[in-house]
C-alpha cells in the first residue's frame, strides 16, 4: 500500500506540470525530460499536440523525424518555424509509472518599424510582443539597448552612435527571464580624435575617417548617400586671415566604390579598405603649408550630413641665420607649432652626440634654443620632439653644417686667388692688342 501511494504522488507531482518558453522565430530551443529516469526501466516519448514527434527506450530503440533531434532524452528543435509554436509534451513510462511534463513555447517578436540601418537624428521605433496567457501571472517586459534599460514592451528613440550594436527584449515570468535580440546598425562615421594630429617634414600621418559600423556599401546606397568628399582648410598665416576651402578627394559610387582626386595635388593617398567602409587619408612627408583642419563628408538626400573634422599641425625647426654656419657664429635655433600645447604636453631637443650642448625640454608653444659660438662639433642632426607624458608624438629633425673658423694666411689666400686671375686676364688683353698695332711682317723686300 505504502509502494503504490508513493508511486501515486509521482505522478500527481509530474503530471501536469507546465513549463512557459518564449522563444523568436529561427531559434532553436531544447526542452529536458524529467531527471533520473535512466536509472529505471524507461520509455520515453516527446509528442507536439498529440503528433508523436521521437520516441527512446532503456533497450537503445530511437526515432527521430525532421526538424526534431534527441540528445540524452532532451528534445531539441531546430529553427523553429511560425507553425511549430504551441504545446510540446514529454510522456515518461517507468517501472510502470507515467508522467508527463508539458512546455508551453509562446513566439516572441520584435520588430523595428523601419530599416535596421539608420542615420543619427532618424526615429528609432521598436516594439516587443508576445502571446496573451490566460494566467493570473501577467509576464513583464523591457527593453535593453547598448547603454541603458527601459522599461517599456515598446520605444521610440532618435538614433544616435550609443544606439548602434545589439538590443534585448526582456520577458520576465514566474521568476524566469527570456530574451528576443535584434541588432541596429547606426549608420555614422567614427569619433575624430580630440586633440590636433601632430606631424612633421620626416614623419608620415594619417588622418583617421571611417564608417562605425560594418555595414556595406549597398546598404548605404540604399539609405540614399548623395556624395562623399574630403576639403582642407588651411591654416591662416599672420599675413592671411582667411582660406578658401579645397576639396582633395570626391567619393565615386559606381560600383566598385572609389576615391577621384581633385583641385591641386597635396601629395595625400586614400588608404587601402575603402570597401569595409576605411575613409582615411594618410600621407609620408608633410609641409607647414598643410596645417589646417582636414574634413571627411558624407552627404544623404533626406538632408542628413555626416562629417568629421581632423585638426593637422606640422611640427617645424627653423634655423637662423641659416644651416649653413662658420664656427664661431651665433645660431638661433626654433621649433614650433600653430596650435597651442596643451598642459600635458613638452618639447624638448635632441642634439648631435659630439657637441657639447645640454639637451632641453619646453613646456610652451615655441621653444628657442641659441649657441653663441658654434663649433664644428656642433654640425650634424639636431631634432625637436613632441611628447605627451611619456610618449612621443613627433619629431622634427634639422641638419647643420659648420665649417672650421679661417686663418688669416687662408683669408689672404682665398682673396688672392681672384686678384692674380683678374692680373693674368689683364696680361693676355694687352699681349692681345700689342699684336695688332705692331704686326709681324710676312717677307723680304728688295731695294
Amino acid at each position: 500500500r505504502f509502494w503504490f501511494v508513493h508511486k501515486l504522488n509521482i505522478l500527481l507531482v509530474l503530471s501536469g506540470a507546465e513549463e512557459v518558453i518564449y522563444a523568436q522565430l529561427g531559434e532553436t530551443i531544447t526542452l529536458k525530460p524529467p531527471e533520473g529516469y535512466k536509472s529505471h526501466n524507461y520509455y520515453l516519448y516527446w509528442y507536439f499536440g498529440d503528433v508523436e514527434l521521437v520516441w527512446l527506450n532503456y533497450l537503445g530503440g530511437n526515432k527521430e523525424w525532421m526538424h526534431f533531434s534527441l540528445s540524452n532524452g532532451s528534445l531539441k528543435v531546430t529553427f523553429i518555424q511560425q507553425e511549430q509554436f504551441g504545446t510540446f509534451t514529454c510522456k515518461l513510462t517507468w517501472d510502470g509509472v507515467k508522467t508527463e511534463t508539458t512546455y508551453k513555447i509562446i513566439k516572441l517578436s520584435v520588430s523595428v518599424n523601419s530599416s535596421f540601418v539608420v542615420l543619427p537624428g532618424e526615429p528609432l521605433p521598436l516594439v516587443c510582443d508576445t502571446e496573451t496567457l490566460h494566467s493570473p501571472n501577467k509576464p513583464e517586459i523591457h527593453w535593453l539597448n547598448p547603454q541603458e534599460e527601459i522599461h517599456s514592451p515598446s520605444v521610440t528613440v532618435n538614433a544616435t552612435n550609443q544606439h548602434n550594436g545589439q538590443w534585448a527584449c526582456v520577458v520576465t515570468h514566474d521568476k524566469k527571464i527570456h530574451k528576443a535580440k535584434i541588432s541596429i546598425l547606426v549608420l555614422d562615421l567614427s569619433p575624430a580624435p580630440l586633440q590636433p594630429q601632430y606631424t612633421s617634414k620626416s614623419s608620415p600621418l594619417t588622418i583617421p575617417c571611417s564608417i562605425s559600423s560594418h555595414i556595406s556599401w549597398e546598404q548605404i546606397k540604399a539609405k540614399g548617400i548623395q556624395e562623399g568628399h574630403w576639403q582642407f582648410f588651411q591654416k591662416p598665416s599672420s599675413c592671411l586671415k582667411s582660406v578658401d576651402p579645397q576639396r582633395l578627394f570626391q567619393l565615386s559610387l559606381k560600383k566598385p566604390v572609389s576615391w577621384s582626386k581633385e583641385g591641386e595635388d597635396r601629395g595625400l593617398t586614400p588608404v587601402s579598405g575603402l570597401e569595409k567602409g576605411v575613409l582615411s587619408l594618410t600621407k609620408k612627408q608633410w609641409k607647414v603649408e598643410d596645417r589646417g583642419d582636414y574634413v571627411c563628408t558624407l552627404k544623404f538626400n533626406n538632408g542628413v550630413t555626416l562629417n568629421r573634422t581632423v585638426h593637422v599641425d606640422v611640427l617645424q625647426i627653423s634655423a637662423s641665420p641659416g644651416i649653413h654656419l662658420i664656427s664661431g657664429q651665433q645660431l638661433n635655433l626654433t621649433c614650433s607649432l600653430s596650435y597651442p600645447l596643451s598642459s600635458d604636453m613638452s618639447m624638448k631637443w635632441i642634439v648631435p652626440e659630439q657637441s657639447s650642448q645640454q639637451p632641453v625640454a619646453f613646456q610652451q608653444g615655441s621653444t628657442y634654443f641659441t649657441i653663441l659660438r658654434v663649433d664644428t662639433n656642433d654640425g650634424g642632426n639636431w631634432a625637436c620632439e613632441l611628447w605627451q607624458r611619456n610618449k612621443r608624438l613627433t619629431a622634427a629633425v634639422i641638419t647643420l653644417m659648420i665649417e672650421p673658423k679661417l686663418s688669416v694666411w687662408m683669408l689672404v689666400i682665398i682673396c688672392s686667388v681672384p686678384v692674380i686671375v683678374l692680373l693674368s686676364l689683364i696680361l693676355v688683353f694687352i699681349l692681345h692688342r700689342r699684336r695688332k698695332v705692331h704686326p709681324k711682317p710676312k717677307g723680304f723686300y728688295r731695294t
